[in-house]
């Protein structure tokens, strides 16, 4: 028969055991790059643990370790997609009315983050339905409150902020630890071929609309910067004149007073020299003669015409000398003849 002794050695081995094997069967947890674990103890969170690599913790039920990505997640709204990442289909949610009475088909995306373990695990059963839900919401709040033609033109990173705003104030009252960082609407389509063919045509002319807009602007900037160039050159052009005419004067008022400080010692001889000069300036091509008004009988004396007729005597000169040249020549060859 067993004793008590060996009773109670042989529990206590049993014990000893059983928490051997739950150690090494609970006792460690792996966190990789792209994870991050929660550490409970008796079902409360003492840790969040973000680094890498092989962790030990107390034996269950003592401490449990949760393990969940840290990674950022994509959560689709409104559609389904194929292995390939085209959509497959459109669920109910993605039919939503605008603001203008008009049915659209609109899916988005959502870009989300657990930034908050202990609330993620204890405070909802299912976050990412509630997520899913409140996504839903907002996107159909932010529709519902927009004109179909913002929502298909060029009011679609308007809306995507509005609902960012709005999902991030739901999930703040909700507590549920999750962030999100971005949204984007994927595809917005009208429910019929018609109505789609009416809205592109207006897209298309939207489009046209503003390109000829942005046509314009650039032509007022082109005309616009020659304009300045020009101005610029004129102010430029106004400015050497202006400076030319006032170095002119300078020069122009220092010939003056020093015609003074000459008139001034001289006052007849400076006179009879402007006079001179202005005759030569305003009388460039008349004939000049010199008079003088003391002799009786001769009055005034031609300059030009002496010079011609000392020309006319210098010409008549060497012609009589090129005359004189020839008869001797002629008288000696006939001599030589003779003989």
């Amino acid at each position: 028969m067993l004793s008590i002794r060996q009773v109670i050695l042989g529990f206590v081995s049993f014990i000893g055991i059983v928490i051997l094997a739950l150690f090494l069967l609970t006792g460690w947890y792996t966190v990789s790059e792209s994870e991050q674990a929660a550490l409970i103890t008796f079902g409360r969170v003492d840790e969040t643990v973000t680094e890498p690599g092989l962790k030990f913790k107390l034996p269950w039920p003592i401490q449990k370790a949760e393990v969940l990505p840290a990674s950022t997640n994509s959560l689709r709204v409104g559609y389904e997609t194929t292995e390939d990442g085209e959509v497959a289909e459109y669920n109910d949610e993605a039919k939503m009315i605008t603001g203008d009475e008009n049915i659209l088909f609109v899916d988005l995306v959502v870009q989300w983050r657990i930034t908050d373990p202990e609330q993620y695990l204890f405070n909802a059963d299912d976050p990412e339905n509630i997520l899913y839900q409140a996504s839903s919401a907002s996107l159909r709040g932010v529709i519902g409150n927009s004109e179909v033609d913002d929502v298909l033109t060029d009011q679609r990173a308007e809306i995507e902020g509005t609902v960012l705003e709005s999902l991030t104030a739901l999930l703040e009252d909700y507590q549920i630890g999750i962030t999100v960082l971005d949204v984007k609407l994927q595809n917005v389509e009208l429910p019929t071929d018609e109505v789609r063919k009416a809205f592109t045509a207006v897209t298309d002319a939207r489009e046209e609309r503003l390109t000829k807009i942005n046509e314009a602007n650039k032509y007022r900037n082109q005309q616009i910067n020659e304009a300045e160039g020009e101005k610029d050159a004129i102010i430029s052009r106004a400015e050497g004149q202006r400076a030319e005419r006032i170095e002119r004067a300078r020069g122009e008022a220092a010939r003056f007073n020093a015609l003074y400080d000459e008139y001034i010692n001289n006052p007849d001889v400076t006179r009879q020299r402007l006079v001179l000069e202005t005759l030569q300036d305003v009388l460039p091509d008349t004939e000049l003669y010199i008079i003088d008004s003391q002799q009786d009988t001769v009055n005034y004396l031609p300059i030009r015409p002496l010079e011609r007729q000392a020309g006319e005597a210098a010409v008549r000169d060497k012609d009589n000398n090129n005359n004189q040249e020839n008869d001797q020549s002629d008288d000696n060859g006939g001599e030589n003849s003779g003989r």
